[in-house]
């Protein structure tokens, strides 16, 4: 990597990092604040978070287009100006129609962001970095989440809804910062990317090639049923499954949370360097086997009420296994998604991924909270654990269709490549084929 290419890469963890860091203060309280501080009732705060949502798959499938064709610094940009705004004026709203308005142009934002900031990401890396690239800004944002959510716990008063236009004014600011930050940045004229630079026709017959694409397509089918079976719940049925079954107190849930985090945070780069020396379908494969170890855990804690600390200890190994889990898919999938992606459409391969996540964070809590209120709860941790099995079940399977140079990070393919020099024979041959896939 050149000095320009880290200088640029630097620049734009430094703003996602921060817009992290503001995206925290509110997350945590934004049910409570559209609820009760504006006394708009629990249905309008189900509409602002579907809003979220819907927002984001009204624009990305559009997205991606536009980053192939103008680029993805200008869609950036545009996305934490429409976030700014967005996140200020929640804080101002105080009727429906405003704050709906309000989600539906943060939501956008933010879905612009993601795709953006991946592709520009991809952009500044070679094939060797761009794990460690994507594992950094994994890192970052969960670190950014958890500090600003700790500080935001400390100013916010729900007596004082002024308490909460801080909060959000923060996150306004956070994203001008990130969108400050990275119109600075220099993408390099000739990206680690063949044919990368977008040009007038190169990114038609983006969707055919994506549909006619056999492991990408499996890569979001594999996407959506994670997305679905861990982050997708968090918020609706495992929350509403560790309070009602595993009656855990709300401040418990909160120590629950933290400890997922904690587990990014700490197992980050200890994991990366075991992820870097696997094939990515394996790695995939054990998480879905991680995390089913997790639904059983919750499983467990529900059947044991008579042990409470038991219990409390499963249900916080359950928030803590989903992060081991996620630490090691950071530095998997966004990389094999742009493996994956023909050069000329990067930005449409990144943002067809970001719907399938969007999808499954949708359609996650809604499953999720339906069962729970119907007090499904069995047939929730089943589904679930099935789920989890089903991740590794995909993983193999998408595995067949990668290529050596998808499956095995090229890190390590070098690596090889110099031990095969040495022994000769059949590792030479080896040798040669790293030596092109990287």
């Amino acid at each position: 990597m050149t000095t320009a290419m880290g200088a640029a890469l630097r620049r734009i963890q430094l703003g996602n990092a921060l817009s992290a860091f503001g995206n925290g203060f509110t997350v945590p309280f934004l049910f409570i604040y559209v609820s009760q501080v504006r006394d708009l009732g629990a249905s309008t705060a189900g509409i602002v978070l579907a809003t979220f949502a819907v927002a984001a798959l009204v624009v990305l499938p559009f997205t991606g287009r536009v980053i192939d064709r103008r680029g993805p610094l200008p869609v950036a940009i545009a996305g934490t100006v429409s976030a700014a705004v967005g996140s200020m004026g929640l804080g101002l709203a105080d009727s429906q129609s405003l704050v709906v308005a309000a989600a539906a142009a943060l939501g956008a934002g933010i879905a612009v962001i993601q795709p953006s900031l991946a592709t520009m990401i991809v952009w500044c890396s070679t094939p060797s970095t761009r794990s460690r690239a994507f594992a950094m800004q994994f890192f970052l944002n969960n670190l950014g989440l958890g500090v600003g959510g700790l500080l935001g716990g400390q100013l916010v008063d729900t007596s004082n809804p002024s308490s909460f236009v801080r909060l959000f004014a923060i996150e306004s600011v956070m994203f001008l910062v990130l969108g400050a930050a990275i119109a600075t940045v220099r993408l390099p004229k000739a990206p680690k990317v063949d044919d990368a630079m977008p040009t007038d026709g190169a990114a038609k017959g983006g969707l055919r090639t994506l549909l006619a694409d056999r492991a990408m397509v499996q890569l979001c089918v594999l996407g959506f049923v994670m997305f679905f079976a861990c982050y997708g719940q968090f918020e609706s049925g495992l929350a509403a499954f560790a309070v009602e079954v595993t009656r855990i107190s709300p401040a418990t849930l909160g120590i629950a949370l933290a400890a997922n985090t904690a587990a990014i945070v700490l197992a980050q780069f200890v994991v990366l360097k075991l992820v870097e020396r696997r094939r990515r379908s394996r790695v995939i494969a054990l998480v879905g086997v991680i995390w089913t170890v997790a639904w059983v855990a919750a499983g467990i804690s529900g059947l044991v009420p008579g042990a409470h600390g038991v219990a409390t200890a499963l249900l916080i190994s359950t928030y803590a296994l989903f992060g081991i889990g996620e630490s090691m898919l950071a530095p998997t999938m966004a990389p094999l998604v742009a493996d994956l992606a023909p050069a000329r459409l990067v930005g449409q391969y990144n943002s067809a991924f970001a719907l399938v996540k969007q999808l499954a964070l949708a359609v996650g809590p809604a499953v999720g909270g339906l069962m729970a209120g119907g007090g499904m709860y069995v047939a929730y941790i089943v589904m679930l654990v099935v789920c989890s099995l089903g991740i590794s079940g995909l993983a193999l399977r998408m595995g067949r269709r990668l290529t050596p140079a998808q499956e095995i990070p090229p890190r390590v393919s070098a690596v090889r490549a110099k031990g095969g020099a040495v022994r000769g024979g059949e590792e030479a041959g080896r040798s040669e084929r790293a030596k092109v896939s990287v």
